[in-house]
């Protein structure tokens, strides 16, 4: 009996290997380095000089009274760019790239994101959101939105951030 297992073990592996030689391989393009392609590659952009400056002037003007008061924030962000309400200062840096500044230090925060319109009617368009610290900024958070495909697109969304 153990002389059939192991002749069925033999012949799994040889399959197994003939199979990874016939038609295994990765592929690996080289990035270019562009814009879009720091964002397809999911790559935060450069922190600019504005971008730094910014983020140094909130944490110096700190937090005010408001949802920031009881620990959390909440942002409405247009697929422009541009806040619709809430809190903190909106930062687009390309095609889907955003950052969010807000007074206080965010780093060790919970962040959530998701796609949202910034009026209260009809479903957002599809797609991905992704979010991250801020490269270099302790009081920003990275947003990245992709179309369905996984393209970089811009797209409305909603962020909340509990300290």
């Amino acid at each position: 009996m153990t002389g059939f297992f192991r002749r069925k073990a033999a012949a799994v592996s040889i399959a197994a290997l003939a199979l990874a030689l016939a038609g295994g391989g990765i592929a690996a393009a080289k990035p270019t380095g562009g814009v879009a392609e720091t964002a397809a590659s999911g790559q935060q952009p450069a922190v600019t000089a504005a971008s730094l400056k910014s983020a140094r002037a909130a944490l110096a003007k700190g937090d005010s009274l408001g949802t920031q008061a009881v620990g959390f924030y909440a942002t409405v962000v247009n697929a422009n760019g541009t806040k619709s309400r809430g809190d903190g200062l909106v930062i687009k840096y390309g095609v889907g790239q955003y950052e969010v500044q807000f007074g206080s230090n965010v780093t060790s925060a919970i962040v959530v994101a998701t796609i949202g319109r910034p009026d209260s009617c009809c479903i957002p368009p599809g797609g991905e959101i992704s979010v991250a610290p801020r490269l270099l900024t302790s009081n920003g958070v990275f947003i990245q939105t992709r179309n369905s495909t996984g393209s970089p697109a811009d797209r409305p969304f909603h962020l909340v951030v509990h300290r």
